[in-house]
């Protein structure tokens, strides 16, 4: 009988597609976006209120003469609002349904590429808790070490 034998070159495993994901951070947690729809990254700037808006969107930004509503991703994700920083920076997404929309996040902190085997993908058990971010989060990436719950923007900017 002859002998098989293996080595870690045979065992070239698919990691499926790979995606980019940019970091950010709202407090101490730190969630990912998918970078295809980032459209921009922007320094804090002076933000015009809309009257009877709801209380997470602080108003709209001329960002190259469009206007575009600017949402503080903190409050949508009922987080405490806490005081604009150096870091603090407005990421405009260009989302198909809802076009162009600004979220103030706390900070930018670096784009990861994650493939397919490195995301765990987050269950929905069906009951939604208006504390409970995990409508917004369909998986979490793993990095060195490191958490990253990955947002669904469009859960995120669906009125709920």
């Amino acid at each position: 009988m002859e002998e098989v034998r293996i080595t870690n070159a045979d065992l070239i495993v698919d990691e499926g597609e790979k995606v980019q994901y940019i970091v950010i951070k709202l407090g101490t947690e730190q969630f990912g976006i998918d970078i295809k729809y980032i459209d921009n990254i922007i320094r804090m700037q002076s933000i015009t209120r809309v009257p009877h808006a709801a209380p997470y969107i602080k108003g709209v930004i001329n960002v190259r003469g469009e206007v575009i509503p600017a949402l503080n991703l903190r409050l949508k994700m009922n987080l405490e609002e806490v005081e604009d920083t150096k870091a603090t920076r407005i990421i405009i997404l260009k989302l198909e349904q809802y076009g162009l929309i600004g979220f103030i996040v706390d900070e930018v902190k670096e784009v990861v590429t994650l493939s397919e085997i490195q995301i765990e993908k987050v269950s929905q058990d069906g009951t939604q808790n208006s504390d409970d971010n995990q409508q917004f989060v369909f998986g979490v990436g793993k990095i060195d070490n490191q958490l990253i719950s990955l947002l669904d923007m469009n859960a995120v900017c669906s009125e709920k």
